[in-house]
């Protein structure tokens, strides 16, 4: 795919990241009431959050485009993890979470995807993780399907808050190292 572009995020793409979050997040959440998406969007994507994101020098954040034009982003989060639910079912150490993955609709199945996926793991390993983990709703098949793909394994379930709504995360773990157990 040549015509697309994946590069750091700067601090002046706040807006776009924003914009980029309102509109795939949604596709995350399946079930949850739309208020609750609101709710969410408002205190964890919003143009302050994805600022304090980019000062954030444990958070690396990606755009996607294609010609020119933002098409998803993802966000690495190397802080440690603090979660002892999350800690627990991982089976790497030090593991570092991709915290957001998302492209819009119209450029699921275009490979971007995947271009963007190793992206973020070369980072991770340039970073000095053992692994990469994250949080997927477990009845999300499409995003469910493309990590299959790419060979994360299913950890566990814990629950994640969506504004009033809770809904069952399937967290899963891909291996950086291919001499790691």
């Amino acid at each position: 795919m040549a015509d697309h572009v994946i590069r750091t995020a700067v601090l002046g793409d706040a807006v776009m990241l924003h914009l980029l979050a309102a509109a795939t997040y949604p596709m995350a959440a399946p079930g949850a009431p739309q208020e609750d998406i609101i709710l969410h969007i408002d205190a964890h994507l919003s143009v302050e959050r994805f600022r304090e994101y980019l000062r954030d020098e444990d958070r690396h954040l990606y755009i996607a485009e294609v010609n020119g034009t933002p098409a998803g982003y993802a966000m690495l989060n190397l802080h440690e993890q603090t979660d002892p639910v999350v800690a627990e079912m991982l089976g790497h150490s030090p593991s570092v979470e991709l915290s957001k993955f998302y492209l819009l609709a119209g450029r699921h199945g275009s490979g971007l995807a995947d271009d963007l996926l190793r992206v973020v793991l070369d980072d991770a390993r340039d970073a000095g993780a053992a692994s990469v983990w994250l949080g997927v709703h477990d009845e999300n098949d499409r995003p469910n399907h493309f990590y299959d793909r790419h060979d994360f394994t299913r950890r566990g379930l814990k629950t994640f808050q969506i504004g009033t709504f809770t809904e069952p995360d399937l967290i899963r773990e891909k291996t950086l190292w291919a001499s790691l157990p």
